[in-house]
């Protein structure tokens, strides 16, 4: 099955390649914008909802989605990334925190970006169990490694500036690659192991 999100319609979807069969499911939440999604290890996707401050999840069977509210009313997650244990952590675009959601407790934990509050984290992955993300609202914009085990953060500046990194992705390697949006360039983080 094939995921994705129809931000402006309130909708996540589902396309089986075999069929060809397209199925949409509405956003509980009115204007929730649904954005950014993951699967985890049972084949469940997850997503944020970026007009709310919540993370959600869509059954792959039934189509019920279930959400989870955010402890900040002001939190906009809007990239999110998943751990070998199904841990859900989401860059949190409007406060500048890194979130951490647990599905199985729904229990929540945030921490401040390095650059603080108006840092705007955007693209995230995960590398080894460390967190990667980027800070887009820093000049130059920022890649930021968390380590879960110690709760502490590394930052480096994006040599050629970043100019708002959106997406990040694992390579098959164990690097990252890095889309600098405002700058038409593509980056290759390297690292050492």
């Amino acid at each position: 099955m094939l995921w994705f999100t129809v931000q402006r319609a309130n909708k996540v979807g589902r396309l089986n390649p075999a069929t060809g069969e397209i199925k949409l499911a509405d956003s509980p939440t009115m204007g929730s914008l649904p954005y950014g999604m993951v699967v985890d290890s049972n084949g469940t996707p997850y997503f944020c909802e970026f007009g709310a401050p919540k993370i959600a999840s869509v059954h792959p069977t039934t189509m019920v989605i279930r959400e989870w509210t955010l402890p900040r009313a002001a939190s906009r997650p809007r990239r999110i990334a998943i751990t070998a244990d199904d841990k859900i952590y989401y860059a949190d675009f409007a406060t500048g925190y890194l979130g951490r959601l647990d599905p199985a407790t729904g229990d929540v934990k945030e921490w401040l970006s390095p650059s603080g509050p108006r840092s705007q984290p955007y693209g995230i992955t995960v590398v080894d169990g460390a967190i990667w993300y980027s800070e887009s609202n820093t000049r130059p914009n920022t890649m930021v490694r968390f380590d879960p085990s110690t709760e502490s953060f590394q930052s480096w500046a994006i040599p050629a500036g970043g100019g708002v990194v959106r997406n990040i992705m694992t390579t098959p390697d164990g690097n990252i690659a890095i889309a600098e949006s405002a700058k038409n360039m593509v980056g290759l983080v390297q690292i050492a192991r």
